[in-house]
């Protein structure tokens, strides 16, 4: 019988670490957007009224079915894939710790769970949360067809911060936008280099991929070039909103481990692929976020 820690599995929860702390990027965006906006004169702590800790809440909830949704998806429907595939032969559907039919059902309770919380944000969040969703799930399906499926993930991914924003404000802005596009071709780039370990099988499956594309050495170039552009986001972004030094120490550390992660990985020794793609991002993400929220709030 599959168990809670099956489950977590199956929709690796710990890669969470990615999207999460760029949604709490943009709900913060958003508070100092409003409070602006009211000319607010308290302290930062006591800005946050209950319609702040609420709409924190709801976009956490968010984040966890569509994350949820999108993952148990994946699972579902590569599960022959996975079955044929050395590497993923374990995952739980092919391995039958977690049935098919109960990866479908979480997918469609998950799915439904988070437009039901949508609903309870606000209106935009509530009409485009199909779109999310078909964001989110439809990315599984694209790497039967288009080589572009990196930036599809990323764009799934990049909703995090965007989505945030509008959860508090109600409407787009240009800044959360440049987060949404750092993060998108952030994970680009690193999903390419996880890609590097399936090249030879992508091939032998005709399934779209950078690597099996490209081969290993172009596509680590592609990779770089996606997070160049990300590191000219994340630069811009501190540009525009004329972001002080606990910003540029984040942005600092941000981009060191964006390119460090390409000297753990060479073309003929990928042993370090899960460290870069795992691990290093994971940190990134998080002191980024980190350093970010206290130049919002300091």
């Amino acid at each position: 019988m599959a168990t809670i820690k099956n489950y977590l599995s199956l929709v690796k929860f710990s890669h969470t670490v990615f999207a999460l702390p760029f949604a709490v990027v943009g709900f913060f965006l958003g508070v100092v957007k409003m409070r602006m906006e009211e000319n607010a004169s308290s302290s930062f702590i006591h800005s946050f009224t209950h319609s702040f800790i609420q709409s924190f809440f709801l976009i956490l909830l968010c984040m966890l079915f569509a994350r949820t949704a999108a993952m148990a998806f994946n699972r579902y429907a590569d599960r022959r894939i996975d079955a044929m595939n050395e590497r993923t032969r374990n995952r739980e559907l092919p391995a039958g710790t977690i049935s098919s039919a109960a990866a479908l059902a979480l997918v469609v309770a998950s799915s439904l769970a988070f437009v039901a919380t949508a609903f309870f944000i606000n209106r935009i969040c509530f009409y485009l949360s199909p779109v999310a969703l078909a964001v989110v799930l439809g990315y599984s399906l694209t790497k039967r067809f288009t080589w572009l499926c990196h930036f599809i993930l990323g764009l799934g991914l990049s909703l995090a911060p965007i989505g945030a924003y509008l959860a508090v404000t109600g409407r787009f802005d240009f800044l959360p936008l440049l987060f949404s596009a750092t993060v998108l071709t952030w994970v680009g780039g690193f999903d390419i280099i996880y890609a590097l370990q399936d090249e030879d099988f992508d091939k032998q499956q005709k399934l779209y991929s950078i690597p099996a594309w490209l081969g290993t050495r172009k596509a680590m170039r592609v990779s770089e070039a996606a997070h160049f552009i990300s590191m000219l986001c994340v630069v811009a972004a501190g540009v525009m909103a004329h972001f002080g030094l606990w910003y540029w120490i984040g942005t600092a550390f941000f981009i060191f481990l964006l390119f460090y992660q390409h000297t753990l990985v060479k073309p003929n020794d990928l042993s370090k692929v899960n460290l870069a793609f795992f691990t290093t991002n994971g940190i990134a993400s998080i002191v980024f976020a980190v350093f970010v929220v206290i130049e919002l709030v300091h």
